[in-house]
């Protein structure tokens, strides 16, 4: 900070010192101005003309009330304003004295708004040169008459202009800091979306190829003493799951890395190109999984394509954790006009394909994703047995839509 910042931060926290230091200033060039003696209405002699001791008095207390200015603004002008008019009436040759009521006319219009500062400005000149034109010794349109009404135009012109801008400079401030604040929410909203959707891809990864690798393990379990072949077989699933898991996870964890961070992703988001491969990993497990696709080979945005592979893979965990042993599954995809449509269904015996599973994270993490896509989400039991997930995916998303519709089941977790 250079030694003028630091005088105005001095100045600004001693207000009273700098209305002192202003009284004092203004009362130099009163006592100055009073030394210049008109001669002949010709031009002005510089001489050594010592005031008269009222003038002398007057300039003392209009300099004198100027300390307050700031306190109280009004008063201020009405006490140098009044004095301004004595001096007027009885300074022959005048002293300067209005040059008080020009510093206190314009701290009013600083301090005030524009409607009282015409109505005060309009006042104080209509007076102090009512006064000056009337009361004086000079002829009403002497030329120091005239001046009278000009330097209060000023004063008060120069205190509105001086108001206005510290109420636009205002202005700018406050918009900055709402704008700052905006983005400041908009940024931890945007983080915790994001928060949000990480953790929905990692429970559909680690969902799905736990439920796989448990299964797989039970089976070698099983058969481990009696068929080992069979065993073998179930222990390559496990850790085909296991593979498979470990590069999703580390693929969803690397969209965690900061743009310069070495080894970002490169394998591009699953989608429904891969849903055969899908359903052969359940297929594998033990699950019969059909999967049929009418959808044109529609060419999908990322969201949308990701969520609607998820989805499936979340109600096909579902099938094979919670359907029971028996349990077939049919996957279908289809266009229809804007929108495409996955549906799920399965024929398991079990009193619901999705139960309370860990607080029902599964279904609220479709839900969660149907939702931000401004689609339709709809799950519940079948009539006869078995379950349906049937999710309705608009093909363009729409940032600001809103779900036309959510139904939930009876009994389905929240």
């Amino acid at each position: 900070m250079d030694t003028l910042e630091r005088a105005r931060c001095g100045l600004r926290a001693h207000p009273l010192a700098l209305d002192a230091a202003i009284a004092a200033g203004v009362l130099l060039c009163m006592a100055a101005g009073s030394f210049a003696v008109p001669r002949d209405g010709h031009g002005v002699t510089w001489g050594l003309r010592v005031p008269a001791p009222l003038s002398l008095a007057l300039m003392v207390l209009a300099a004198a009330a100027l300390v307050f200015r700031r306190r109280a603004p009004r008063t201020v002008l009405a006490v140098t304003g009044t004095l301004t008019v004595i001096e007027s009436v009885t300074g022959d040759p005048r002293a300067p004295v209005a040059m008080s009521a020009v510093i206190a006319l314009y701290t009013v219009a600083a301090t005030t708004d524009r409607t009282t500062t015409f109505r005060v400005g309009l006042l104080t000149m209509t007076v102090l040169t009512a006064a000056a034109m009337l009361g004086g010794p000079l002829p009403w349109y002497a030329q120091e008459n005239l001046g009278v009404l000009a330097w209060t135009g000023i004063g008060a012109t120069a205190g509105d202009a001086v108001r206005s801008r510290r109420a636009v400079v205002q202005a700018m401030r406050e918009r900055a800091e709402r704008a700052e604040r905006t983005r400041e929410e908009e940024a931890r909203r945007r983080v915790a979306e994001e928060r949000l959707r990480i953790a929905r891809d990692l429970h559909d990864v680690v969902a799905h190829h736990i439920a796989l690798v448990n299964v797989q393990a039970g089976v070698a379990a099983h058969v481990m003493d009696r068929r080992p072949d069979q065993a073998k077989e179930a222990l390559g699933h496990v850790r085909e799951a296991s593979r498979s898991a470990l590069n999703e996870l580390r693929a969803t964890v690397g969209l965690l890395r900061q743009s310069g961070d070495p080894e970002a992703p490169t394998e591009p988001a699953p989608g429904l190109s891969r849903l055969e491969d899908l359903a052969g990993t359940f297929r594998a497990a033990g699950l019969p999984v059909e999967v049929a696709r009418a959808d044109q080979d529609t060419e999908l945005p990322a969201a949308v394509d990701l969520a609607a592979y998820r989805i499936v893979q979340e109600a096909l965990t579902n099938v094979r954790k919670h359907a029971g042993p028996e349990a077939r599954a049919e996957v279908s995809v289809v266009r229809v006009g804007p929108d495409v449509e996955v549906t799920v269904l399965d024929d398991g015996a079990g009193e619901t394909a999705a139960p309370e599973d860990g607080g029902g994270h599964g279904l609220l993490g479709m839900r969660e994703r149907v939702t931000a896509l401004g689609g339709t989400l709809t799950t519940g039991p079948r009539y006869g047995g078995g379950f349906r997930v049937h999710a309705i995916l608009p093909v363009e998303t729409r940032s600001d839509s809103r779900p036309d519709t959510l139904t939930t089941a009876p009994g389905e977790p929240v």
